[in-house]
């Protein structure tokens, strides 16, 4: 017997008519700081796995995929550490993604060393784009596993 979920509501993205163009810019902004569209999509994923948001980890694979990211990275991206497959680059992001995503988990949320790791490979525009999508992504990830948004379901 097969299982549709179903979502408690109708995302309050699209219920608030002014939520959804706003998030949509602060999307868009976060492609202005030149990082490669690569990483803003690995720290979207590793903040949805940490999350639980199913949702958003489907999209996150599916838009990584199409952003040219290897499925060595995607089967990897949640044991980043232990795998070869990804830069110092990108670990310097996905390390303040975990942080950033954590926060209750330290009184030191974003450790010196993790945010210094981030600084030595980019810029403070690009640093800009990786905080604000960490940011919209919890936001997404929040909403969705409210709501109980399904996974694989078009919103």
């Amino acid at each position: 017997m097969a299982h549709t979920p179903e979502a408690r509501m109708t995302n309050p993205a699209y219920v608030l008519p002014d939520a959804g163009p706003a998030i949509q810019g602060l999307v868009k902004a976060t492609r202005q700081g030149g990082v490669a569209e690569e990483i803003l999509e690995l720290v979207h994923l590793r903040a949805s796995q940490i999350n639980g948001c199913g949702f958003c980890v489907d999209y996150g694979v599916k838009n990584a995929r199409k952003a040219g990211v290897s499925d060595e990275k995607l089967f990897a991206v949640s044991a980043w550490r232990e795998s070869p497959h990804f830069s110092d680059e990108e670990r310097a992001a996905l390390a303040l993604a975990e942080h950033a995503t954590r926060i209750a988990d330290s009184t030191d949320a974003v450790p010196d060393p993790v945010w210094d790791a981030a600084a030595d490979h980019f810029d403070e525009k690009q640093l800009a784009s990786i905080v604000m999508m960490i940011g919209l992504t919890n936001l997404f990830n929040r909403l969705n596993v409210t709501v109980r948004q399904p996974a694989g379901v078009a919103i």
